[in-house]
């Protein structure tokens, strides 16, 4: 149950930025932070694996510092961060049995989803402001946030995953609730 617990907290990090994870699970991987990683995710420690993601992330970050751009960058990626999840989930778990294999690619890739949904609104809510400040600001945030839990994962699974859970439900929460304030906001203009 360990490794389901890993496989979904880093289900949840992909949906949040998997090139981050991805860079980052492999540079604490290389340096010995993190480990011992299950064989079949010793590719994300190979150096080119890890300087594609850190290449990717870099633009990501880049890209994401662009308002409007911010936007159809999070919108493009709904068809990569949910699969990429799912992906890491089952190379997660690959050595445990197949009921376990399966859960972890079906409950991943819907948290992954998830994760990336509220992230996809909540970049729509920031990106109504034209300054790149505030994005800037969401993307160290993330980047904390994806590290935190992507080397918090090896040594604390359960609590890895209670608190990716409780992020995604107060990002939920705080989705709904800039929604609801963005939406008074222009009712109220003339």
């Amino acid at each position: 149950m360990a490794a389901l617990a890993q496989s979904l907290a880093l289900a949840w990090a992909s949906g949040i930025s998997v090139y981050a994870t991805v860079a980052l699970l492999g540079i604490a991987g290389r340096l010995g932070w993190v480990g011992p990683l299950p064989s079949s995710l010793d590719g994300v420690t190979d150096l080119w694996v890890i300087a594609l993601a850190g290449v990717l992330y870099v633009f990501e970050f880049s890209a994401t510092l662009i308002p409007g751009i911010a936007s159809a960058w999070e919108t493009f990626h709904s068809a990569i961060r949910p699969v990429a999840g799912a992906a890491i989930a089952v190379a997660t778990v690959w050595h445990a049995d197949h009921r376990v294999v399966l859960s972890a690619a079906l409950l991943g890739g819907t948290l992954a989803l998830g994760t990336h949904a509220t992230k996809l609104g909540l970049r729509y809510a920031i990106d109504t402001s034209p300054e790149p400040v505030t994005n800037g600001i969401a993307n160290v945030a993330e980047l904390g946030v994806v590290a935190t839990v992507a080397l918090l994962v090896w040594h604390h699974p359960y609590v890895a995953l209670t608190v990716a859970l409780a992020l995604l439900l107060l990002g939920a929460l705080a989705l709904r609730a800039l929604w609801r304030l963005l939406k008074a906001t222009f009712r109220r203009r003339p």
